[in-house]
């Protein structure tokens, strides 16, 4: 029987059996729309239909399970399911089970989904972590498997706590919208490398499963075709970021972590965790904090490439406090923000340039309490932005963070206000006060979504470097690593200086593999702190992303941007500056 006939009947048996139901429904139940889930269970190969198999519908949101079982032609349906999200498996003894796979049902039309059982392999199950040859042996066959699509990550989707992940990570960056400061309160750890797979099926891999250590990290590195150019100098595509030099292929970031995260999940007991992350490449230049190694960049001999520990904290998870507290201590990721440093983190190669001048990381202790599935909130205490505690006065000082995030639509909208940092606010290293405000929204049950993120920061007393003249004390006054204010009147000898801007990213997923970037953007550096240039800029970026299995990711680009009063591109020559780019992540 062909596979178009089997769908037929497959689909005449649901109208049929919905029929046959709205006969006895009640009136009011009759008002109300559903929808149809129909398939055929399959075996391994994905060719002959399977009978007998139990499959199972699990609603994501009300954790609730529907279970049919195949008929002679693998034919199975569900009808009357409520509009929602759901996840779709299968399980037979003799077979693998099915991988879990996830969709969102509108109401009224049917939806065709077919599940593939695995193979079955009873070596395995009688000693499941045995040796499978030596190690480098089967870190080639995680590789192999994962681009193949025969990795062993079957079996039903791992439990959460709270809202469904509104999105699907991968293709996109992340699963659930994301905070700073805190392991995702609810949320599993899904991490999973060809490196710890190696490991876990060593003569060692139960006890690194019991310790819950994962080692893992990326090769990262990318070009630009850019229409400035280094004849000026070395860094011609600047202020856009991090592709800094034009024309040329750069290695960006070759990353390292050790980590452990406590189980959030969970709500019997208190757990732990820690991450050490190390970061070497030309993206150094971007996170480095003051007091951590900083001299590569901020030594008389600024170097090119250079090592950053990015982060070192430990997690403590409290599950009784609420619906779960995380206390944080240690050099963490700055709260707000849809991107971050670490490239897997980003829809895109290069960051918008809102992102490029707010702060990095900070240093600490941050406390995170998930009060119900709308409400969270985030209170914290920090030697300020990047810069370490030990680097003392006027640097590093007593800074408060705070934070509040609320959910709703079953977590599909997300609104996440920040006081990033509130301290004195005088001009330091880095020493920017900022009021943060992120959106982020998933349109129904569609694969589109949106995130908006603003700010406005602040720094006083910073030294003039007004081009027309500034008075002869001013230049004494700055701080190696901190830019001066283009102040309005050069017999000024220091001022204010604040900068606000605004970014957008709308999204769309194209299957399990791909998706589509649009950027817009606009960046007012009013008085010339941030940038090194008193303008107005806009930024506009099309942008695609493609896996390869779960372990490789290309992402290439094309970004315009413009800056309105200035000439800053091409080492402040050009007005407009036109760069396609493109990187490649290698996971490990």
């Amino acid at each position: 029987m062909s596979h178009k006939t089997q769908r037929m009947i497959a689909e005449l048996v649901c109208v049929l059996l919905l029929g046959m139901t709205s006969l006895f429904a009640s009136t009011d139940a009759a008002q109300c729309t559903f929808g149809v889930v129909q398939g055929i269970a399959r075996d391994p190969g994905g060719l002959l239909p399977v009978s007998g198999a139990e499959v199972i519908l699990h609603d994501a949101v009300n954790g609730t399970d529907q279970k049919r079982v195949s008929g002679e032609d693998g034919a199975f349906c569900f009808e009357k399911v409520l509009p929602g999200r759901y996840q779709l498996r299968a399980t037979k003894s003799g077979f693998g089970n099915s991988q879990a796979t996830t969709f969102d049902l509108a109401a009224g039309p049917s939806v065709s989904k077919d599940v593939t059982l695995g193979t079955d392999d009873p070596p395995l199950a009688k000693s499941a972590h045995a040796p499978q040859g030596g190690f480098f042996k089967r870190f080639g066959k995680a590789y192999g498997d994962d681009w193949k699509g025969t990795s062993n990550d079957s079996g039903p989707a791992p439990q959460r706590r709270g809202n469904p992940a509104p999105v699907d990570g991968p293709p996109f960056p992340f699963s659930d919208w994301p905070y700073g400061g805190s392991v995702v309160i609810g949320a599993p750890w899904t991490q999973s490398s060809p490196l710890m797979q190696a490991i876990w099926s060593g003569p060692s891999g139960d006890a690194w499963k019991r310790s819950g250590i994962q080692i893992y990290g990326w090769l990262n590195g990318g070009f630009n075709i850019s229409t400035s150019g280094t004849k000026d100098g070395h860094y011609g595509n600047a202020p856009a970021a991090y592709y800094l030099v034009p024309n040329s292929f750069q290695p960006d970031q070759e990353v390292l972590y050790i980590e452990r995260q406590p189980d959030t999940v969970q709500t019997d007991h208190f757990d732990w965790g820690f991450r050490l992350t190390n970061l070497y490449g030309i993206d150094y230049r971007f996170t480095t904090a003051n007091g951590y190694f900083s001299q590569q960049l901020l030594g008389a001999h600024s170097r090119e490439y250079g090592d950053d520990l990015v982060m070192a904290y430990v997690d403590l998870y409290f599950p009784q406090v609420a619906e779960g507290m995380n206390v944080r201590i240690g050099r963490y990721i700055s709260l707000p923000d849809i991107e971050a440093q670490l490239a897997p983190n980003n829809y895109t190669y290069s960051h918008s340039l809102l992102y490029t001048f707010d702060a990095y990381t900070q240093t600490g202790i941050n406390i995170t309490t998930k009060l119900n599935n709308h409400w969270l909130v985030q209170v914290g205490l920090s030697a300020g932005n990047d810069v370490a505690p030990w680097v003392g006065e006027p640097d590093a000082k007593p800074t408060l963070n705070f934070c509040l995030a609320y959910s709703w639509e079953d977590g599909r909208d997300n609104h996440y206000a920040c006081l990033n940092s509130l301290n004195s606010g005088k001009y330091a290293y880095n020493n920017v006060q900022s009021v943060y405000y992120t959106w982020y929204h998933k349109f129904g049950h569609s694969s589109w979504h949106t995130d908006t993120e603003w700010w406005y920061m602040w720094e006083k007393d910073v030294p003039n470097v007004n081009p027309a003249g500034a008075l002869a004390g001013a230049a004494a006054l700055l701080i190696n690593g901190a830019n001066g204010a283009w102040c309005d009147s050069p017999q000024q000898l220091t001022c204010t200086a604040p900068e606000t801007a605004v970014v957008n990213y709308v999204e769309k997923q194209f299957g399990k593999h791909d998706y589509l970037t649009i950027r817009n953007e606009f960046f007012d550096d009013i008085q010339g702190q941030r940038t090194g240039f008193k303008t107005k800029y806009s930024e506009h970026l099309l942008g695609w992303g493609h896996w390869i299995g779960t372990t490789i990711l290309v992402r290439p680009e094309l970004r315009y941007e413009h800056s309105y009063d200035l000439p800053v591109y091409n080492s402040g020559t050009r007005k407009d500056q036109l760069i396609f780019a493109s990187d490649a992540i290698f996971f490990f």
